[in-house]
């Protein structure tokens, strides 16, 4: 019987691995995209504002259905931070990538760093679940701390309005599952960062350490 257990686990062990390689492999075949310089309105999980916030900057004049109760969460509240925004999803090889974050937001949160996730079925199908799927499985496989928003589309012309921002402000679409977009804190500057770049790599830490020594800018 324990031959038999063996075996099985073997053969699960072999089936999870194979996803995970199949899933990195897929994402080389799509390089951060430039974005498209006018990218019409889209259907999006954005709830719309009834009015700019008062000294909101124009880029965080967004609301998204917070992932675990379904609220709706203002980014507004977050001007003033420096803000790193990831598209993710849970059965891609780059999935792991949710443990660095959360590291990475346990370091920088009381400096003023903000990590906000996306989740997007846009790349590989990767992102199927429902809410309460995704937010148990970043909970118990990695602990995750950080806000998450409800699954929504995040490239081509079906991009929310916040990810349209993003795109024009940096010149990059993302390609694939945890692009990373730094903004810092004044909400004008966009900076974008490839998916094969680990949240813990020392380019990026240094920049967001950067930023955070910033005063902030008159919002734009």
């Amino acid at each position: 019987m324990q031959a038999v257990r063996a075996v099985q686990a073997k053969g699960r062990a072999r089936s999870l691995l194979g996803m995970l390689l199949a899933c990195i492999a897929a994402s080389s075949m799509f390089p951060a995209r430039a974005a498209v310089p006018a990218v019409p309105a889209a259907a999006s999980a954005v709830v719309p504002a009834t009015a700019a916030s008062s000294g909101c900057p124009a880029l965080l004049d967004h609301v998204f259905p917070e992932l675990v109760s379904g609220k709706p969460v203002s980014l507004c509240q977050f001007r003033g931070k420096v803000l790193m925004v990831v598209n993710t999803a849970s059965e891609c090889g780059f999935t792991p990538q949710y443990e660095q974050l959360e590291a990475l937001h346990r370091k920088l949160s009381a400096r003023g760093l903000v990590i906000v996730g996306f989740p997007s079925n846009d790349f590989g199908q990767q992102e199927r679940g429902s809410s309460r799927e995704i937010a148990e499985f970043c909970k118990l496989n990695f602990g995750v701390s950080f806000p998450m928003f409800e699954r929504t589309e995040v490239s081509g012309r079906r991009a929310n309005a916040f990810y349209q921002q993003l795109q024009k402000r940096s010149g990059v679409a993302p390609g694939w599952n945890f692009h990373k977009y730094v903004v810092d804190r004044s909400g004008n500057r966009v900076q974008s960062f490839a998916t094969t770049l680990r949240p813990d790599d020392p380019k990026l830490v240094r920049e967001i350490e950067r930023l955070l020594a910033e005063a902030p800018r008159p919002a734009g």
